[in-house]
């Protein structure tokens, strides 16, 4: 039976241990090289991006050569965002894209994730058949049929070109002072760039990658850095993303963070204004807040939600034709413009809503009132499922009992790191406090 190696977003892990080594990173571009030129022809392409990690460079190389020896010709775009990938994998006409990230994990973690022809994320079909041959023996391709590998030299001007065309004509940033946090990642080099060609006044943090920094200490998942500039230099607003710039955390002028929900609460209703909104529907998943729902609802719109993770978003969109999704984690997805989450896109789209309405980014970014939810996170072992322990299974049921017309409850594991992730919401926060508290306490107790 051949390993399962692809998670909710690809493969994910730490840095030279197994499944994130060269060695594997090897199998998987000649098992990804050989699913795609299974019809044995030349002329068969692939593009691929990465963000700072050092591990990057050790990783592009392996699956290269990987690629290369089944016949696939690599285009390498160097550090560029998720959606750059995705993008250029559509306007190269490439038969596959593979983004090297981890995306808001450490440095030390890496992963890899693969975009189809379509610029869409692969099926957990396709990444089963990949799965499959890893674990069998691929033939290489004869040696005149050995791909080549080219470096691509504008990617993020390409991209950049992309993101300007999403915003309305004519109008312009200038007189707008913005924080861009770049988590020393995919976009340190990008996102500036396009924000002062759009006019802003542009003032950036996290643009100094040395390999070892992503997402230390800064970005989507630590804005105080953000925050703190805000307010020393009196900006109007903070765009943060994370490693590979897939997802976005907006800040107003006072520092205060606005997640994914409220992001999407306004541009669910802007855009249904607007008359934008496909099946005046917007798609997020169960951990989105109850009060965006309720928000929703309230405007006669509808909350499709799907599980944990942008890439079964983006499939329920494409299968119902809505055009608007995403995560509460920041992962924005507009279909009319990118196939996966895009933080610089989204973050453009509220300066643009700021602009438009003549309204500061406070007054945008509290759009509904949520309702109390929290969020802890327990880690295991490798080999472990505290969730079939039979005091966690107990504590799951008497939490469950307990918010029954007060709240909801949600437990998982995470698809790209060994964490049980407890959540839940409920208008009583000293209730909610018992029950998250509780159910944590007993899966501790199971992974001890």
């Amino acid at each position: 039976m051949a390993e399962k190696l692809f998670g909710t977003d690809g493969v994910r892990g730490t840095a030279n241990i197994h499944p994130m080594t060269a060695e594997m990173a090897l199998k998987i571009g000649a098992a990804a090289g050989r699913y795609f030129r299974n019809d044995g022809s030349n002329g068969h392409r692939v593009v691929i991006g990465k963000d700072t990690r050092l591990s990057g460079y050790m990783f592009e190389n392996a699956l290269t050569a990987g690629l290369t020896s089944t016949g696939m010709n690599v285009l390498l775009l160097g550090p560029v965002p998720t959606p750059a990938v995705g993008m250029l994998t559509t306007s190269m006409r490439a038969d596959v894209g593979i983004m090297i990230s981890a995306s808001h994990n450490p440095h030390h973690d890496n992963g890899i994730k693969f975009f189809g022809p379509d610029g869409f994320k692969l099926s957990d079909e396709a990444q089963t058949e990949i799965e499959r041959l890893i674990a069998s023996d691929i033939e290489p391709a004869q040696a005149v049929n050995i791909g080549r590998a080219k470096r691509i030299d504008d990617g993020r001007f390409r991209y950049a070109e992309r993101v300007k065309s999403t915003f309305p004509s004519g109008m312009r940033l200038d007189g707008l002072k913005v924080v861009i946090d770049c988590a020393n990642g995919a976009a340190h080099r990008v996102a500036p760039e396009v924000l002062w060609e759009m006019g802003a006044t542009v003032i950036p943090v996290g643009v100094s990658p040395n390999g070892y920094n992503i997402n230390d200490g800064c970005g989507s998942t630590h804005p105080t850095l953000a925050a703190e500039t805000i307010v020393s230099h009196g900006a109007d607003v903070g765009i943060c993303l994370d490693g590979d710039a897939d997802r976005v955390m907006i800040l107003d002028e006072t520092g205060k963070v606005a997640d994914g929900d409220q992001l999407m609460a306004l541009m669910a209703s802007r855009w249904a204004a607007e008359g934008r909104l496909q099946g005046d529907t917007l798609v997020a998943t169960v951990m989105s807040n109850l009060g965006l729902e309720r928000y929703l609802t309230g405007k006669g719109l509808h909350l499709e939600r799907t599980a944990v993770g942008d890439r079964y978003v983006v499939e329920a969109m494409r299968e119902k034709g809505f055009n608007l999704g995403g995560e509460q984690s920041g992962h924005i997805v507009m279909t009319d413009y990118a196939t996966t989450g895009d933080g610089l896109l989204a973050g453009i789209q509220f300066l643009a809503a700021m602009i438009d309405s003549g309204k500061k980014a406070s007054e945008l970014t509290e759009t509904f009132e949520t309702v109390p939810q929290l969020l802890k996170n327990v880690r295991y072992a490798a080999g472990q499922n505290p969730l079939e322990a039979a005091n966690v299974t107990g504590a799951i049921a008497d939490a469950e009992t307990r918010l029954v017309g007060k709240g909801r409850l949600l437990i998982r594991k995470s698809g790209t790191e060994p964490l049980v992730r407890v959540m839940a919401e409920c208008e009583d926060p000293d209730l909610l406090t018992e029950v998250v508290d509780g159910i944590v306490a007993e899966v501790e107790a199971a992974a001890s």
